[in-house]
């Protein structure tokens, strides 16, 4: 090993002995430098990753090594050294590995030099560590291949230009061989042969952030292979001139065996797919435990069909061999539950009628076009997930991402198939549960605890109910058996302790008819399974159909993993049409039930798990009542509200609103500040603007600094809760600062999820148009004394209702003078009444998620992000999701959603700030190959002064 080390370190010097050493380094640095900046137009991508350094590097190391090896063993045979080296008693092995590290050495301090690339990205935005050591590590794995190339073309001819041209060819067809220009030309199956041989496609695999034994090796093995034909060279060079003896034929098969063994150990090791190492952040390419968890889950078989074409779009080729591999993964981990299966429906006429009849999968027309032929292919790429009688169909849309990297140049890559897939099975499995036997599916017995009271006590219209009430509960028996059993009893009876225990525990009081009939009754129904505990609410319309509703609707939400109900308040429009909130309620919808409501009748709608309240506007009391009471019967409530109203048309304008819960939030012991947050970290505000020139008027957009879009950002996002921990950035806009007071607070776990940088501020009027003569800094007057504000708050607990120790809202008639009663005559013989009582304390299963700002998860703001950004923006939504999931205790997909591939976008910069990291970087690389140019120089005269010492003592 000393004589290796000693053979590489003189190698090592003589590289920088002539400027090869230098201009090589000049030109890496500055190819990488270049291609990142501006040949893949870094900051106008705005995702923070080295992924555009990565995507050029096996195209730029071909040239670069060539150039760097060419003169190896070229010059040395050229000069006449050779013969002396192979005559040296150092071996053929040495000689060659000493080159070798020599090189590889050189390429090391090459890649020091882009190491700032790596930094600014990090200080710019989110960057994911794994990817880019994978990064790193597979250049050195690619450059060390090269390298060995380089040195086997160089020992076999005496002209550099030669070595160096046929180093490029034999590299360039490595690299090529498993490109998407080649193997979009093949089918599917000689095309994931020749990804397999093809240098690029295994270092994209890596890049990514996924260290597997079978890639690593292959370069291991490309590199052994070119150095044993680099030593079997040199060594048909010693024997040059001699007739061919028997050592020699010995060599020659010891070079065939090792050559032979090297490349079969690759498909020794192909089986072996486990063994792999994910380096992402939130370990992106491996199944998690979260997935694990839903398959555990299922109760019936099921099934994945997979419907891919052998001919297909370039750019979808090389997605198909991963989204397998995946679905590979999940039939292993789902075990004898889950059976996959990959259907060519091109190829199998039964097969795609019966895509086409069951499914309802048709191919897709794709238009490809090549410098001498277009063409139209029809193509499958869908993903069909079967449960029971059920299915869900994933598409390309689904599956994939699509971004515009240039004019006409589109990069398409998968987005993150787990998540879609795991989506897809819990609610085919949540579906599956909701509408089989619902005690079936509860693990544990059930308790019917009704608080009711003696008959005769009844108002008149409830006495028939207490007959529905024994039939249905009667239909229950009939069906759970002993899986469900019943307790009647009359708080009023005894000493009335029952009576007192009701109203310590849940807050439970007697009902109200109305008040011209003040005489009170119980009428309380609750189900209790294990530690699960949901009261049955009393229908709207009191007959036997609606009880019995009620009764299936209590009894799913005990069953774990059932298809839950979200009940969202919004803005009035058809259908969520006009609404503002399209996109979170199609994402919403993928999970949940969605059902709109407006609380008018003072009821939150029966069956419903969460209530969803977006930019409310003038609540009345009834529809504030009906929030208060579903939390305190241990609903969960999310809701995003402002006292301020901004409108986005010809201009940009803010007015101050009501939402009708500012009583009922201060009396919980959160207030919504009447101010705006500004916050000099925040997102640019697209703006349209006319320009003149030549005298022609030209419209362009403009991207403004816009202190009200504040970004938030790693600390500023709670990285300790569910809710937050997963999210890289959250842009809140117009928000209103959150105070909370902790004497009406204290019982409750209060955690602040959002909060605003130190730098932010507040201003109390409505002017939302920045006035950049008055203020040019900001566009908006500043005060020095900032602080940190708080946008978004969750608490859980047991909370106390606002409307304690008033009459309910629901017993006041249409009268202002409420002389009237609350009572209507429908059109069959049940009459409408409304029994009323206020629940004056919730269960400690409640919870309340606020976020000040009601525009931030809307249609319109997530365009407008979407322009400033530059990539599609749906962190808002991933935020309500988030709060759904963790409301609803719904950890698997929270935890799934977590490792979502959501964009990790820069912090906002002017065109002046990005011009100066570029030039950051570029005198850093200027600065370091000073560094080394002196660092020579220092060793060039140490070992000067060496030399000269010896020669004053042999003197």
């Amino acid at each position: 090993m000393a004589e290796i080390l000693s053979i590489a370190r003189k190698e090592f010097r003589g590289f920088f002995a002539s400027p090869a050493a230098y201009l090589f380094l000049a030109l890496f640095a500055a190819a990488c430098l270049f291609v990142f900046f501006w040949g893949e137009a870094f900051f106008a991508r705005n995702v923070a990753d080295l992924e555009p350094l990565f995507d050029w590097l096996p195209l730029l190391l071909i040239f670069l090594i060539a150039a760097l090896t060419m003169r190896s063993w070229s010059e040395e045979r050229r000069a006449g050294t050779l013969e002396s080296l192979l005559t040296s008693p150092v071996s053929l092995w040495q000689l060659v590995l000493g080159k070798f590290l020599a090189a590889l050495g050189l390429l090391c301090i090459a890649l020091l030099l882009t190491l700032p690339l790596p930094v600014t990205v990090a200080l710019l935005g989110p960057l994911d560590g794994g990817p880019v050591l994978g990064g790193y590590l597979a250049t050195l794995c690619l450059g060390a291949a090269y390298i060995a190339i380089g040195l086997f073309t160089s020992s076999r001819t005496d002209n550099p230009i030669v070595a160096l041209m046929v180093t490029v060819l034999i590299c360039g067809l490595f690299y090529l061989i498993g490109s998407s220009l080649v193997t979009g030309l093949a089918g599917y199956h000689l095309g994931r042969f020749l990804e397999l041989l093809g240098t690029g496609s295994r270092f994209d695999a890596i890049s990514r952030g996924v260290l597997d034994l079978r890639d690593i090796y292959y370069y291991l093995s490309l590199t052994g292979v070119f150095l044993v034909l680099n030593v079997h060279t040199l060594e048909t060079l010693r024997w040059r001139g001699n007739p061919v003896s028997r050592p020699l034929r010995h060599w020659n098969a010891v070079t065939a065996l090792a050559v032979v063994n090297l490349l079969a150990a690759n498909l020794w090791l192909y089986p072996l797919q486990s063994i792999r190492l994910d380096l992402t952040e939130n370990h992106l390419y491996t199944l998690s435990e979260a997935t694990t968890q839903t398959l555990a889950e299922l109760d019936e078989p099921l099934r994945i069909h997979g419907y891919f074409s052998e001919k297909t779009h370039p750019l979808l080729a090389p997605l198909v061999p991963r989204l397998q591999s995946l679905l590979e993964e999940y039939q292993v981990r789902g075990g004898g539950n889950l059976r996959v299966e990959f259907v060519d429906p091109t190829r199998d006429k039964e097969a795609e009628e019966t895509a086409a009849r069951r499914y309802g999968i048709q191919p897709v027309p794709f238009q490809t076009a090549s410098r001498y032929e277009s063409a139209i292919v029809n193509s499958y790429f869908d993903v069909v997930i079967a449960y029971g009688d059920d299915y869900e169909k994933l598409g390309f849309r689904d599956l994939i991402e699509v971004k515009s990297t240039g004019e006409g140049d589109l990069k398409v890559a998968l987005k993150n198939p787990e998540y879609e897939i795991t989506r897809a099975i819990h609610r085919l499995v949540r579906s599956y549960r909701s509408g089989a036997d619902t005690f079936a599916a509860i693990h544990q017995p059930v308790t019917l605890h009704a608080w009711v009271s003696p008959k005769a006590k009844l108002p008149e219209e409830l006495q028939s109910l207490r007959d529905d009430l024994d039939a249905v509960v009667g239909e229950l028996k009939d069906k759970a058996g002993d899986q469900l059993s019943v307790e009647f009893q009359d708080p009023d009876a005894g000493d009335g302790e029952l009576a007192r225990t009701l109203y310590d525990d849940y807050g439970f009081s007697p009902l109200l008819a109305s008040l011209l009939d003040p005489q009170p009754f119980w009428f309380h129904l609750m189900l209790e399974s294990g530690d699960s505990q949901v009261q049955v609410p009393l229908p709207a319309t009191l007959d036997r159909d609606s009880l019995r509703q009620s009764f299936d609707d209590a009894l799913k939400r005990l069953v774990p993993g059932a298809l839950k109900t979200i009940a969202l308040v919004a803005p009035d429009g058809p259908r969520f049409q006009g609404s503002g909130y399209n996109a979170l309620v199609r994402s919403l919808e993928e999970n949940a039930r969605v059902e709109r409501t407006d609380l008018a009748d003072g009821r939150v709608p029966a069956g419903t798990d969460l209530l969803l309240v977006m930019n409310p506007t003038g609540l009345d009391q009834k529809a504030v009542f009906a929030i208060d009471q579903f939390l305190m019967r241990g609903g969960r409530v999310v809701m995003a509200a402002s006292p301020y109203q901004v409108s986005l048309g010809q201009s940009l304008t803010a007015r101050r609103q009501d939402t009708g819960l500012e009583s009922w939030l201060q009396h919980l012991g959160v207030t919504l500040e009447p101010s705006l947050v500004l916050d000099p970290m925040s997102a640019a505000l697209p703006v349209p603007s006319t320009r003149v020139v030549g005298g022609l008027t030209f419209r362009e957009i403009q991207m403004l600094p816009y202190p009200f879009f504040a970004d938030l950002r790693d600390d500023q996002l709670n990285r300790d809760h569910p809710i937050t921990a997963g999210l890289q950035q959250m842009i809140v806009s117009w928000a209103s600062p959150i105070t909370l007071d902790e004497e009406k607070t204290g019982d409750l776990k209060v955690t602040r999820l959002m909060e605003t940088s130190g730098r932010s501020w507040t201003q109390d009027s409505a002017e939302v148009l920045p006035d950049f003569e008055r203020y040019p800094s900001q566009g908006f007057d500043s005060p020095e004394a900032r602080s940190p504000q708080l946008v978004a708050v969750a608490l859980e607990g047991e909370f106390t209702s606002a409307f304690a120790d008033q009459d309910s809202p629901l017993l006041a008639g249409d009268d202002p003078k409420g002389d009237t009663p609350a009572e209507d005559t429908q059109e069959d013989d049940h009459p409408a009444v409304t029994a009323s009582s206020v629940i004056r304390k919730s269960p400690e299963s409640a919870r309340l998620v606020l976020v000040s700002s009601s525009s931030f998860a809307s249609d319109t703001m997530l365009d407008l992000i979407t322009q400033s950004l530059g990539t599609v923006y749906t962190q808002p939504v991933a935020f309500i999701q988030n709060a759904v999931d963790w409301s609803l205790e719904d950890p698997a997909l929270l935890a799934l959603r977590g490792q979502s591939r959501y964009a990790r976008t820069l912090a906002p910069l002017t065109r002046q700030q990005q011009r100066g990291w570029e030039y950051a970087n570029y005198g850093l690389a200027l600065l370091g190959l000073a560094l080394i140019w002196l660092w020579r120089r220092y060793i060039r005269a140490r070992d000067q002064r060496r030399y000269q010492k010896i020669l004053a003592e042999v003197a």
